[in-house]
């Protein structure tokens, strides 16, 4: 399961960035922040949608239409802040590991007072309302007329999608004189950014039931009166593994992340999280949570967004899934959980930046996105730079790359993931991992699953092997260029497949996420009788795979004593090709075998009562991604190896 930013999240999977100078520091840079443009005004470039094209325009907004946005400052020194982001990430740089503190971070990078006061004198001399100020932003609101003037563009109605969005018609710009003020502006366009105020939260969402045959290891269970499946019986799928299996698989050893802090952020909250996570490790041998061990930071109210975010409860599950998968791997460590208000892109940055400015965790794990399509160079510019005031103060930020493949079969295009695409993150990248008895490492293959069903008379699999169901996120950015950590390693292949200039690739590094070999999860649903009970069921999606990896990353913290890792992108490439990596294929038993499991569902996932539905799932099929020897789109530079986390003792 994967939870979408701002649309519903996936299911069941059961670029514009900071203005900076790029020619030095090679992340991953374009204009998104303001340039010289017409006399005596600044470009805010990248505030005007793509989507806004002169074919959809359906004429002007109306003057008196109601507008909020939010005005992002640029703090005092934003390529200072790109530069010294870089530098205590690099481990070839003199800089290396010299973090601030949050305070030290503000201080030298943060927006000054004086900003603050000449760009809220401003806002409100063009007759906008200021209806909030923080240390990143201004927020606003008043008619499209003092937003025309505010912004020195008009704003007109778009179609975009069957609906009709209003969004201003040329690049927005603010006085000349604010050029070092402000970042970005976003809000000017409206899709789909409209929610309405909810003080609580809804109950959970129906029961979501399994059906066995399981096994309990891979390959442990398998029936023979089932046809073959490349020339052997398949085994059933797995009932979901355990925080055990995990850490053997990927290189735990005795590290269990004491001393660390790993942060999790989702949209809303689970009322019920604290009493599942704990029945969770109770029922399935993990450690018991330690008083203040979990915690978490919520928004005073939540904002359920009718058109974006219809679902609250549906992030229940994923928040389940993040804070549980991350205590199994790293039970001594401390988990905090901070909530954003909504699905959105500006509450989801609340959430982030909550966590940056009062430093709550080395490790932030993030199981939410959206298609490179859907973001704009706004809101992406306002992303990156709290991403990198983390980095400068020793924070990495983990991201899960989608469960589509190359998401041509879900949008019409191959494409990426965003907020994953950024230069500034860890996009983590899913597997299919197969455990065996006695928690011994067999295979992984590279995310991607076609499937079949059984025939009536039992005989066959229909259409054998059948479509592409589900499969990791990946590909090559068409906005973000190729940062300096991947050259050398990402072949010209695959950063230059859509064009010329090498691009910024996914994902960076990988680890479990294949739901038919996903994690069992526990958590309080609402049963078929109507009443709410603690059920536990399989999941999976690149959302297991981000909190996976970040709780790996806190049992290699711990090894390296405690010392941050931060921004883990150049560590983790500098290691491209050693022992710290499982080099993940497509085809691990060897060339042309393929490798299946076999899955039972329920026809109500409801009612465990009903009945079951048999298929055949071929594994190491990822649209057209594919896991290869060395660097590859699925899985980055492999999975965590039996040397990974001790890797990083004499670092």
């Amino acid at each position: 399961m994967r939870s979408s930013r701002p649309r519903l999240r996936t299911g069941m999977a059961v670029a514009a960035t900071l203005s900076m100078v790029t020619g030095a520091l090679a992340l991953g840079v374009q204009a998104a922040g303001a340039d010289t443009g017409p006399a005596g005004r600044s470009m805010l470039h990248g505030t005007k949608p793509m989507w806004a094209t002169a074919k959809a325009d359906k004429g002007t907004t109306a003057s008196s239409k109601e507008v909020s946005a939010r005005v992002y400052l640029a703090g005092r020194d934003a390529a200072g802040l790109a530069a010294y982001a870089k530098g205590v990430s690099d481990p070839s740089s003199a800089q290396y590991g010299k973090y601030l503190t949050a305070k030290q971070a503000k201080v030298r990078f943060g927006a000054t007072k004086q900003q603050i006061s000449d760009v809220t004198k401003w806002l409100e001399s063009t007759g906008l309302k200021v209806t909030g100020t923080t240390s990143h932003y201004i927020s606003v609101s008043g008619d499209a007329k003092a937003v025309e003037k505010a912004f020195s563009t008009r704003l007109h109605n778009y179609a975009k999608g069957g609906k009709t969005y209003h969004a201003p018609d040329a690049t927005a710009s603010v006085p000349a004189s604010l050029r070092g003020a402000v970042l970005t502006v976003t809000g000017l366009d409206n899709a789909p950014r409209v929610s309405h105020h909810a003080d609580t939260l809804p109950p959970p969402d129906p029961a979501f039931h399994n059906a066995g045959p399981f096994s309990t290891y891979y390959g442990s269970r398998t029936n023979k009166r089932l046809p073959n499946a490349y020339g052997s019986k398949a085994p059933y799928t797995i009932k979901g593994y355990t925080g055990k299996q995990l850490r053997a698989a990927y290189g735990a050893k005795n590290f269990t992340g004491k001393g660390v802090t790993v942060a999790i952020t989702d949209a809303f909250a689970s009322p019920t999280i604290a009493k599942d996570a704990a029945q969770y490790a109770k029922r399935n041998g993990g450690k018991r949570y330690k008083k203040g061990q979990f915690s978490q930071v919520l928004p005073d109210d939540f904002n359920v967004d009718s058109s974006g975010c219809p679902d609250p409860a549906g992030w229940y599950g994923e928040e389940s899934l993040d804070v549980e998968s991350v205590h199994a791997v790293a039970p001594d460590a401390n988990i905090t959980y901070v909530g954003g208000a909504s699905c959105q892109d500006d509450d989801l940055l609340d959430a982030l930046s909550k966590v940056v400015d009062s430093h709550l965790a080395d490790i932030v794990s993030n199981s939410w996105g959206d298609v490179e399509a859907n973001q704009t160079p706004a809101s992406q510019a306002a992303y990156d730079q709290v991403f990198q005031m983390g980095a400068v103060e020793g924070i990495g930020f983990y991201f899960s790359t989608g469960d589509d493949g190359d998401f041509q079969a879900a949008t019409g295009t191959k494409q990426v993931d965003t907020p994953a695409n950024s230069s500034w993150v860890t996009a983590v990248g899913g597997t299919s991992l197969a455990v065996g008895k006695g928690n011994k490492y067999k295979w992984e293959t590279g995310w991607g699953t076609l499937q079949a069903s059984l025939s009536k008379n039992g005989k066959n699999w229909t259409g054998f092997p059948g479509p592409f169901t589900s499969g990791a996120g990946g590909g090559t950015s068409t906005t973000v260029p190729q940062p300096f950590y991947q050259k050398g390693v990402v072949p010209g292949s695959l950063s230059k497949a859509n064009g010329t200039s090498p691009m910024r690739t996914l994902p960076d590094i990988s680890a479990v996420a294949d739901p038919n070999t996903g994690f069992l999860i526990g958590m309080t649903q609402e049963q078929k009788n109507g009443k709410d009970r603690y059920s536990e069921y399989r999941l999976g999606g690149t959302s297991l795979a981000s909190p996976v990896i970040a709780g790996i990353q806190a049992l290699a913290q711990q090894a390296r004593h405690g010392v941050p890792i931060g921004f883990a992108n150049p560590g983790i490439y500098q290691r491209y090709g050693t022992s710290a990596y499982h080099d993940v294929t497509d085809h691990p038993l060897g060339a042309g075998q393929d490798i299946a499991v076999v899955r039972n569902d329920y026809t109500d996932t409801q009612d465990p009562s009903s009945p079951t539905r048999t298929t055949i799932r071929t594994l190491g099929h990822d649209s057209s991604l594919s896991a290869t020897v060395g660097y590859d789109d699925v899985t980055g530079v492999g999975s965590p190896g039996s040397n990974y986390v001790t890797s990083y003792k004499t670092r």
